[in-house]
């Protein structure tokens, strides 16, 4: 693969890239970083492709990988105080219901669902992209769903009650 046609295969993956590393990190600055790390890492890697085909693939799961890099260095000790400012802050954005139970949801099940849902992949290719096997896909959507019920009823109850 030439620099021109990974150029190409990056921007038809940029929204995918995104949608992926927000599932994991938060903060827009890490996915960013992770983004570009995953760029790079797979542009110096290009050899290691075995198939053209599964560039996109291949690409994400050198993101997950960097993600959960870039989330390992961060872990950053705050008081009850800093953190309840960052709350009162992310409280401010305007979300979606669905969107902040997504984000609520434990990290491995967020991912899958992302995968499936926002970015449209087969449970064969998450398998692949996540190194999990097909049952154990299937079993974090089917809670991932369960979970994403419950959350968006509780939502619910909570705006009726105003």
């Amino acid at each position: 693969m030439n620099k021109k046609k990974f150029i190409e295969k990056v921007l038809e993956a940029e929204r995918t890239l995104y949608n992926v590393s927000k599932s994991i990190l938060i903060n827009d600055q890490d996915c960013e970083d992770a983004v570009q790390s995953a760029i790079l890492k797979a542009y110096d890697k290009l050899s290691t492709l075995k198939e053209e085909k599964y560039f996109k693939t291949w690409l994400v799961r050198i993101l997950i990988n960097e993600c959960y890099k870039l989330q390992r260095k961060d872990i950053v000790k705050l008081s009850y105080e800093e953190c309840f400012e960052f709350i009162k802050e992310e409280e401010k954005t305007d979300y979606s219901d669905l969107y902040i139970a997504i984000q609520k949801l434990p990290p491995r099940i967020r991912v899958t669902i992302v995968l499936y849902y926002v970015e449209g992949y087969s449970i064969e290719e998450i398998k692949k992209i996540l190194k999990i096997p097909s049952g154990t896909v299937k079993s974090r959507l089917a809670k991932g769903r369960k979970l994403l019920k419950i959350k968006l009823d509780c939502m619910e109850v909570h705006y009726e009650q105003f």
